[in-house]
């Protein structure tokens, strides 16, 4: 409801977005996203804009109005989630059970979208794949935002695709962990789940200082910008991220996961090919020893 009245006096006004954009100095996805509902306004903003629309102070009552910290389920959660993603500065996350979209290789996001019944569509598998991909290029340039990540050790050892693709994924994160602005640990299975969050949970930077937090449910995304809240989740994986193993020590996890994903690739690999000689070799072998089989000129008594 804010939303459509910004847009309303806006256009009162004779103001297009990226007019009002230039007097307020942000870009017009700033205006788009306030009018239509998906990011909040700080007072500071509400007021200059109710001083540039001539509108009496009406903005900043309605404004003051809005409950801007309610809890509420967003219809198209991870849509909201990625355009946060696209303007984050600095995301700190902690993640179970897979690793993290902005980690993953070609090779898992497919294994990942793939349900593995035979019945995908291929298309769609690899558009999200490339979704997927395109995500990360941001945090892949040279200079990228602050990606810091903590990878509970299940993530590590699910297996997605099988040992060959893990082997993929494995040297993926090894080569990640090289670049200055991603930090990449891991959560060992015999650290106490008292020290772990319930969930998986982003905790995302925006270029305002403004802060977001996220997690995800098994069919919903849950998203906070309530001080209280931010101040809990960045306190809770500031002090995880001092638990759980060191970088360094991270690295040589992963690296031990990859050598045994690789031994395992290659032992199924000789298996494969054993398998594919023994079944040639019996195609060609005459069956010796079996019950002789009576001609019928043999004359029975």
């Amino acid at each position: 409801m804010f939303g459509e009245a910004l847009r309303f006096a806006r256009e009162q006004a004779g103001y297009t977005q990226e007019g009002l954009g230039r007097l307020l100095h942000c870009h017009r996805t700033a205006i788009t996203r306030w009018e239509g509902g998906r990011r909040p306004m700080d007072r500071d903003t509400v007021e200059r804009v109710d001083a540039a629309l001539a509108m009496g102070g009406l903005l900043v009552r309605l404004w003051e109005r809005v409950d801007w910290h309610a809890d509420i389920e967003h219809p198209d959660w991870f849509q909201k989630y990625v355009e946060l993603e696209e303007e984050a500065v600095a995301i700190r996350v902690f993640q179970y059970h897979r690793i993290n979209g902005l980690l993953q290789c070609e090779e898992y996001a497919h294994a990942v979208f793939s349900n593995g019944s035979g019945r995908e569509n291929p298309e769609l598998v690899a558009e999200r794949v490339a979704a997927r991909l395109s995500r990360q290029d941001r945090f892949l340039a040279s200079d990228g935002p602050m990606l810091l990540v903590v990878l509970h050790e299940s993530a590590i050892r699910s297996v997605y695709g099988g040992p060959g693709v893990m082997w993929k994924q494995m040297e993926h994160l090894l080569a990640l962990g090289e670049r200055p602005n991603i930090s990449i640990q891991v959560a060992p299975f015999n650290l106490p789940s008292t020290r772990l969050p319930a969930t998986s949970v982003f905790l995302l930077q925006m270029p305002d200082g403004k802060e977001w937090v996220y997690s995800e449910s098994l069919y919903r995304g849950h998203f906070s910008d309530a001080p209280s809240i931010i101040a809990e989740h960045r306190r809770d994986l500031d002090f995880l991220r001092g638990d759980v193993l060191s970088v360094g020590d991270s690295r040589a996890l992963i690296a031990d996961a990859m050598e045994r994903y690789r031994y395992d690739e290659q032992r199924a690999r000789r298996d494969r090919v054993a398998e594919e000689q023994l079944q040639r070799g019996s195609r060609g072998r005459v069956h010796r020893g079996g019950p002789r089989v009576p001609s019928r000129r043999d004359p029975r008594p």
